[in-house]
């Protein structure tokens, strides 16, 4: 055999024994718990809110006095949707459906940010007849745009956060898919349903209004001004809006303030955010909350939404488990508020799936690509690579009892008779040869209280792919923005 010959055998065989090992640092199977994820169902609904109200309390009152930011590191806590308020549903198929009509909604929402970004529409270009821009009424009232109200859209994990000065404690909904923070402000022309007493911004004596000729007012998607003060609207896609005045304000974690943070003091609000207060912008834009405070990074780690305890928002540069397995982190030139990751691939079993490369790719115009999502609660793939993901993981399930789909899931089994099945590991792959396997209990999940559980991915006709929260639960997500990483710690909550 010929030297160039032996050259190239001998860089087969290394490329082939390379790629065989990392499949085989990935455990083939799992367990799924099924006794513990039913129990959790149960112990959810039945779940006293008021426990973690007097939890919050005693923490409010050990607060000490506010200090200048130390942004090296200041964690928070969150807490899951469902903890916050005493649940209106009589079972748990029935908050199962709900979430999922939340989750459409949010995608459905996401979807639309890009599709105006990619196609050079800026939300204040919106005729009325498609989405109302904002305006005065006579008198000088707040009129917010005239869309439908009842689409519920997702904001399912929370933290505690103090705003004005003194600190008035608030839950805010975390969400990494936008990028103005806002809260519900006194005097409310619309205001939803709140956990807390609504913000008083006459008891604050840090709340400024920002002109309409600052860089964060030109900064918004739509604005507006009266008497030279900036307003602004952020309409999400699903119904939902908040419309108010715009403002800096500082923000308190503890025992760590932030001040002069550019927020919306809404007046007029409705939709997706029930129980909080407002939302915590962390994506990527100029606005977001990192931006703003020039974070070099920041984490989360998100537990199970059917348990009560809590996890952990930290910012600083310590954000970053040095155990991460990392990814690259992208952002689209089109619309910079999302975090995209780049992946390689997906396996089941510890055999890696046939999915084209372009399906997790992002093209020259922005779309596709796959972003990282804590709003969003089922992972969300092109319909071709869940097509592979969903026969393959079936094909490793043929010695369980299936049954008929639920909502958007189209494969589900009855696990009734079971306390706990071995299922093949379903894992994304990195560059470089990195992977995160993933526990069973982020992708089967239970939809009701009696043993149905789903596989929890779905497809998208969209061009954008999303890792949603239900994939990350259990696993600290962080976003290196000084190295443009994306980091996944398994147990690091």
């Amino acid at each position: 055999m010929a030297a160039t010959e032996l050259g190239f055998l001998f860089i087969f065989l290394f490329i082939s024994s390379v790629f065989s090992r990392t499949l085989l640092e990935t455990p083939t199977t799992t367990v799924l718990d099924v006794s513990s994820s039913i129990q959790q169902t149960h112990d959810l609904l039945s779940f006293n809110p008021d426990s973690l109200q007097k939890q919050s309390t005693s923490e409010e009152e050990q607060l000490s006095s506010s200090s200048s930011a130390d942004l090296s590191s200041f964690t928070l806590q969150l807490h899951s949707r469902d903890t916050l308020h005493k649940s209106s549903h009589k079972d748990y198929k029935s908050l199962t459906l709900a979430r999922l009509e939340r989750d459409s909604a949010r995608v459905k929402s996401l979807n639309l940010k890009l599709d105006l970004a990619i196609n050079g529409i800026k939300k204040s270009d919106l005729k009325p007849s498609q989405e109302q821009e904002v305006e005065l009424k006579e008198g000088g009232d707040l009129q917010g745009p005239i869309v439908s109200g009842t689409s519920q859209g997702s904001g399912e994990y929370f933290s505690r956060v103090g705003i004005g000065s003194p600190p008035k404690q608030q839950y805010l909904v975390l969400d990494t898919g936008s990028d103005v923070t806002w809260v519900q402000c006194a005097p409310c022309t619309d205001c939803y349903q709140q956990t807390d007493p609504i913000f008083e911004p006459s008891s604050s004596s840090s709340y400024v209004s920002l002109s309409c000729g600052t860089e964060q007012c030109r900064g918004l998607d739509v604005s507006a001004c009266r008497n030279g003060s900036c307003l602004y609207q952020v309409s999400y896609g699903d119904g939902s809006y908040t419309v108010g005045d715009f403002v800096t304000e500082t923000l308190s974690f503890g025992d760590t303030s932030v001040e002069k943070v550019a927020i919306g003091c809404g007046h007029d609000n409705e939709g997706l955010f029930v129980g909080s207060a407002g939302l915590l912008g962390l994506g990527g834009g100029s606005l977001s909350f990192p931006s703003q405070v020039k974070s070099s990074a920041f984490s989360y780690c998100l537990v199970d939404r059917d348990s009560t305890s809590g996890s952990t928002l930290q910012f600083g540069s310590n954000a970053q488990p040095n155990n991460a397995v990392t990814a690259p982190l992208a952002k689209n030139r089109q619309l910079d508020t999302f975090y995209y990751v780049g992946i390689s691939g997906m396996s089941v079993g510890g055999a890696m799936l046939s999915i084209p490369p372009s399906l997790f790719e992002m093209d020259e115009s922005g779309n596709g690509g796959i972003i990282v999502d804590s709003g969003t609660a089922i992972t969300r793939l092109r319909t071709d690579a869940y097509n592979s993901l969903r026969d393959a993981f079936v094909k490793g399930t043929q010695n369980l009892q299936s049954t008929s789909g639920v909502a958007l899931f189209d494969t589900c089994y009855d696990l009734s008779s079971k306390t706990s099945v071995e299922v093949p590991t379903v894992s994304f792959h990195f560059p470089g040869g990195k992977s995160l396997p993933l526990p069973a209990k982020n992708y089967l999940i239970p939809v009701d209280s009696s043993g149905t559980f789903c596989f929890a991915f779905a497809p998208t006709s969209n061009s954008l792919s999303i890792i949603g929260n239900v994939q990350q639960q259990g696993t600290r997500v962080s976003v290196d923005l000084a190295n443009s990483l994306v980091g996944f710690s398994p147990n690091q909550c």
